[in-house]
């Protein structure tokens, strides 16, 4: 007679599993769980002079943050360690809901499912140093609590990118303003390009890139960023940590 074997129960961890951030997503009770992160380079003219460049036209090109990196809006920051020099930049973030893999342009946006207000905050000293050398920016842009998000929006509820105004203060200050029309690259390009890299999944976000205005703050300076049709990103910066 065989006895039973036990069912094959999977090893112990060494330690907990580290949770997915949640983002919420606006008109349900639904949370959209981060899987990754990629970021999108001067992909404003304007913003890509004030950082003494042109823009490639030839290529979109990318950074990315780890997971960790998402913070939400209403949140307080510390001033991170390691820099002098930390800057905003307003960015629209899109959030993908299905899988696309070497997608066409024309059928890009169907990977979608929503829209929301983001801060991608850089130690631009550590970045420009970076650059300066000819090293990855790691230090300048992937780290803790700098992917800064608000609430999503639906893409059905927000309609077709493009007319809507982008702006960002700092304590009341206008700092950043132009219109999501000034993209170099549109959605649907960024989606498709970076499609035929990766098997871009439900989860991923593309932070789209930020205008020009982008600058420097200190402990105690409060943010609020806005895209017409979109829930508000705000943010306020805390001392450094001791």
């Amino acid at each position: 007679m065989n006895t039973p074997t036990p069912a094959m129960q999977a090893p112990p961890l060494l330690f907990p599993a580290p949770a997915l951030p949640l983002v919420p997503v606006t008109g349900s009770t639904a949370l959209y769980p981060v899987h990754r992160i990629f970021c999108v380079g001067r992909n404003y003219a304007e913003h890509a002079r004030e950082m003494g460049h042109a823009v490639d036209r030839e290529a979109p090109f990318y950074f990315t943050k780890p997971a960790t990196a998402i913070a939400p809006s209403d949140a307080v920051i510390a001033y991170p360690p390691g820099t002098a020099n930390y800057h905003y930049e307003m960015e629209l973030v899109v959030a993908l809901g299905a899988p696309a893999f070497r997608v066409p342009e024309a059928d890009a946006l169907n990977a979608v499912f929503g829209y929301a207000c983001g801060l991608d905050m850089t130690r631009r000293d550590l970045q420009l140093d970076a650059r300066a050398k000819g090293r990855p920016w790691d230090l300048g842009k992937a780290f803790e609590q700098s992917a800064v998000i608000a609430p999503i929006t639906p893409a059905a509820a927000f309609g077709a990118v493009g007319p809507q105004r982008i702006a960002l203060t700092v304590d009341g200050t206008a700092r950043q303003e132009a219109h999501l029309s000034d993209l170099v690259w549109s959605v649907a390009e960024l989606v498709s390009h970076l499609s035929k890299y990766y098997h871009l999944a439900p989860g991923d976000l593309i932070y789209t890139g930020t205008p020009a205005g982008v600058g420097a703050v200190l402990p105690g300076a409060r943010l609020e960023g806005t895209i017409d049709g979109l829930q508000p990103v705000r943010l306020a910066i805390g001392p450094a940590e001791a």
